[in-house]
């Protein structure tokens, strides 16, 4: 009989494969080995430089097909000398393995490719279990899971239901889920006034005034007081800025950006209206031309409270005792890309110290996570 596969060793040598991205350093190459060896179909959906793996135990037009998505690429290490650890050694110390992407998320991804492997060796399930892999997640996301998504469309692939093995859990294993997140939009204002003597302000028309006082707009008038299952969504002014070296010198241009994550009461659209509603009022009332440029990370999606999430949050509970809270807080991931195909739900381990100097993972917590997604599996196919 085949040995169970250790997802503390796969993440160890997932951390090992220098994957930042864009590079794929290897471990969509390891992972596609441990696969086809169990009997997964795999396929590279490289594009534009960016690798993917699709692989799919099981038929394509199975009745029912449990869907994974994650990511193996991971952010840079940054300065390599504040590191006490190897940044890809996998050193493990006191009961905790270091390296990039220890949390974020090549522990999820070893946990879950562990679960199904020995779940389809020991009892070949009634469908298909599809696991989808990008090098793309942390970086522009165009040719990463939306390039999974467009050849599965191509290619007649199907998840009945994804589950995202991002670290959710704030504080223990299994004390959150997320079943939705909120939106994401950046908008960079440019405004063109009138150059002038700072002695004689009525003779220039100052871009740094009419950007304060739209900033001020925006932040005094709320997009909303959020809902049942989201907060309120938030604006926060990331930079402001004209290059004026000079005291005495009104400009004659000025910037600035803002970053807003909305709720599922606003779409992309919506908001980028009500950005541009305020610019041309200020516009009218300062003679300073405001023009914006938006770019949409995602818009807000909700996967309501059903037999999916239950399910999930019933596994979770019975392997660690805790019920985990169903929640749409933080920034984006691959799961609004993912919520256009099927039904999806993201559910990983504690992610203290993801993106961070000394990025870690507690080891136990690996196995645990295996024996959470092991037990999904289970009663998914049942």
């Amino acid at each position: 009989m085949t040995a169970p596969i250790d997802p503390v060793q796969l993440t160890a040598d997932l951390i090992r494969c220098p994957s930042v991205t864009p590079t794929e350093g290897g471990a969509l190459v390891l992972l596609e080995t441990h696969l086809t060896a169990a009997g997964f179909t795999c396929t590279r959906v490289d594009r534009n430089g960016t690798a993917n793996l699709f692989a799919r135990w099981g038929n394509r037009g199975a009745n029912r097909s449990f869907g994974f998505n994650g990511h193996t690429d991971v952010v840079p290490i940054g300065d390599a000398g504040a590191w006490t650890q190897d940044p890809f050694g996998a050193a493990i110390i006191d009961g905790w393995m270091y390296g990039r992407g220890a949390t974020d998320m090549k522990s999820g991804v070893a946990a879950f490719t562990a679960a199904a492997i020995d779940f389809v060796r020991q009892t070949p399930p009634d469908g298909a279990i599809v696991i989808t892999i990008t090098g793309d997640e942390e970086g522009e996301a165009t040719d990463g899971t939306v390039a999974l998504l467009d050849w599965m469309a191509t290619n007649g692939e199907r998840m009945t239901h994804c589950l995202v093995g991002e670290p959710t859990s704030p504080n223990e294993i299994g004390d959150m889920m997320k079943i939705g997140r909120r939106g994401s939009l950046t908008c960079w204002f440019t405004a063109a006034g009138v150059q002038g003597h700072s002695a004689y302000p009525h003779r220039a028309k100052n871009p740094m005034s009419a950007l304060v006082q739209l900033l001020t707009r925006l932040e005094s008038q709320p997009l909303d007081q959020g809902n049942d299952h989201f907060d309120a969504s938030t604006l926060a002014i990331t930079t402001i800025d004209c290059g004026n070296p000079t005291t005495n010198v009104i400009p004659a241009k000025g910037a600035a950006t803002v970053n807003i994550r909305f709720n599922d009461m606003h779409s992309g659209q919506s908001v980028s209206d009500w950005l541009r509603s305020h610019a041309e009022a200020v516009t009218a009332q300062t003679g300073v031309q405001i023009d914006l440029a938006l770019q949409i990370a995602g818009d807000s999606f909700l996967t309501p409270p059903g037999e999916w999430s239950s399910m999930i949050a019933r596994a979770i509970q019975a392997e660690t005792g805790r019920t985990p809270e169903y929640s749409t807080s933080g920034g984006t991931s691959d799961a609004r890309f993912v919520k256009d195909h099927c039904p999806v739900v993201e559910f990983g381990l504690v992610g203290k110290s993801m993106h961070q100097v000394d990025e870690r993972v507690e080891v136990t917590q690996i196995s645990q996570l295996k024996a959470i997604y092991s037990r999904l599996l289970r009663d998914y196919f049942a």
